[in-house]
């Protein structure tokens, strides 16, 4: 989790993305309307596995769970639903990922916490005589609940810091930039993220699939504007074996994720952080003291953040190929998208300040869903906090700061996301798309799910409509489904002719093509 304030430094890159399947040098061409243009997808050249489309609980689900039903309800019902209604719209968009945040117990220490927004405090089971209330975080947990019953598949619990009764200052952030947790305390730490995960399923049913231990551990996290610690990779290394440890103990099958970079850039070098990057190198090379990889409950995934990479255009996609190519380095090895929202000013192209839930926003959130997706072969792709009741570019869904009752809206950065979300299925993987040359206005991606459906997401950000027009060798499909989202739009359904037949994309649209292949 970031936190909403400047940076000591911003790379920014505009999460313009490339096009096609592969990721060759951009030509900048503009969509053309006279002609369509011709596409040829590939459903037997396939690229990674898609695992999930996600969001997190933080902050609001603390409160939002206790609103009255038909709201959070609502709310939920646009997060999590993959139903139609009866005029062929969908409910939501379908997340197939639920983030849990961990509470480290700020919300208890009130003002004297030192966290000045209480939405940004949290709530902790743990008690000060090291008993348990798992009556705590009970909005998030009904989130959690809300979730499962609509068909989320998936659940990882990430705490921002440890508690404040382990902490070196007792509070949930630290002091000068300095790591918040001694040494002799992660096996303490530890036991207590075990302890949740074995209580949160006893009450619940729910037994997270993932844990994240560290959060951003780049950053100083000095400055009491939320929960969190800088950790260095030794630091990380050593939770990691005690978490592992204190797991296994349990008999859980609960699979520990590391370690949620702030920036993509720490994944694949030290950049301006030693000690605290170049982790694709630090936890899955046999070589490096820190190498956790051949614990059995390590997944073999490295997730990081794209904050401060999406803008310019050729950065960004330059930044993200880096990172494809260091995961190479190690064969299995996955990479998960596992934190965004607009942050910044992107160059000039974006700003993360203002609310927005127009179509402007969702088309720079659907880029850099496309770029991390088609240039870092992420095979998961995740948003900071789904419920925001702030004025910035970080939700979306966004609410009344009222912590009993308020009303709510959508936004068009969720209906973008829902492009992919709700039809890029667990199980898909990403197939070859050519016809066209890299274009920052028109961009292009397919997907196959497990259930034979071809999923195409278009992306055209240009001024003026584009015809494509699809095909698939060897398949034709008699029916096409198309989704659109758009300024007058969320995911609106049509049907058109099948293989071969152009798709008119919108201009400054996002639209999702599916069609039935063998």
């Amino acid at each position: 989790m970031h936190k909403y304030r400047k940076l000591l430094f911003s790379l920014g890159l505009l999460s313009s993305l490339s096009a096609c399947a592969g990721s060759e040098p951009a030509s900048q061409n503009v969509p053309d309307t006279r002609a369509a243009i011709k596409i040829t997808i590939d459903p037997s050249k396939t690229y990674q596995t898609i695992s999930h489309f996600g969001a997190s609980d933080a902050w609001s689900a603390q409160f939002v769970g206790k609103w009255p039903d038909a709201k959070k309800n609502g709310i939920a019902d646009l997060l999590f639903s993959q139903d139609t209604l009866a005029d062929g719209r969908l409910k939501g968009i379908g997340l197939s990922m639920w983030r849990f945040n961990i509470g480290a117990g700020t919300a208890e220490q009130g003002e004297n916490s030192g966290i000045k927004d209480e939405w940004r405090r949290a709530e902790s089971f743990l008690n000060n005589d090291g008993t348990y209330n798992w009556e705590k975080q009970a909005g998030q947990v009904w989130f959690l609940n809300a979730a499962k019953t609509r068909g989320v598949s998936s659940f990882l619990a990430f705490p921002n810091s440890p508690p404040v009764q382990f902490t070196n200052n007792k509070k949930g952030y630290a002091d000068n930039g300095k790591s918040n947790l001694s040494a002799g305390k992660f096996e303490q730490f530890a036991g207590f993220m075990s302890d949740v995960v074995a209580g949160i399923q006893k009450k619940t049913g729910i037994l997270f699939d993932y844990i994240s231990p560290v959060n951003e551990p780049q950053w100083d996290w000095s400055d009491g504007g939320q929960e969190g610690t800088p950790f260095y990779n030794n630091e990380i290394a050593g939770i990691t074996r005690s978490l592992s440890k204190a797991l296994l103990s349990k008999n859980l099958s609960t699979k520990i994720n590391i370690a949620e970079a702030g920036q993509i850039d720490y994944l694949y070098s030290q950049s301006n952080k030693p000690g605290r990057g170049d982790q694709i190198k630090a936890f899955f090379d046999k070589s490096s003291a820190e190498y956790v990889g051949d614990m059995s409950n390590i997944t073999p995934v490295i997730s990081g953040h794209s904050y401060f990479t999406t803008s310019t255009y050729k950065n960004a996609v330059m930044k993200r190929q880096q990172v494809s190519a260091a995961l190479k380095t190690v064969p299995g090895l996955q990479y998960w998208m596992s934190e965004y929202c607009i942050l910044g000013d992107n160059e000039g192209e974006i700003k993360g300040g203002g609310k927005d839930l127009g179509i402007d926003p969702g088309l720079y959130v659907a880029k850099v869903i496309h770029n991390d997706l088609v240039n870092a072969n992420a095979t998961a792709w995740h948003w900071w906090i789904a419920i925001s009741p702030y004025d910035y570019k970080d939700g979306l869904v966004y609410i009344d700061k009222n912590k009993s009752d308020g009303e709510y809206k959508s936004s068009k950065m969720l209906w973008a996301l829902g492009n992919f979300s709700q039809f890029i299925r667990p199980g898909a993987t990403r197939v070859a798309v050519s016809g066209i040359s890299e274009n920052e206005k028109l961009l292009i991606s397919s997907y196959k799910n497990a259930d034979n459906k071809l999923v195409t997401v278009i992306i055209n950000s240009d001024s003026a409509p584009a015809e494509i027009e699809l095909n698939i060798p060897g398949n034709e499909p008699t029916k096409r489904k198309t989704y659109t989202t758009s300024a007058s739009a969320d995911l609106q359904p049509g049907n058109k002719p099948g293989n071969g037949s152009a798709v008119t994309v919108p201009a400054r649209s996002v639209v999702t093509v599916v069609d039935l292949v063998k």
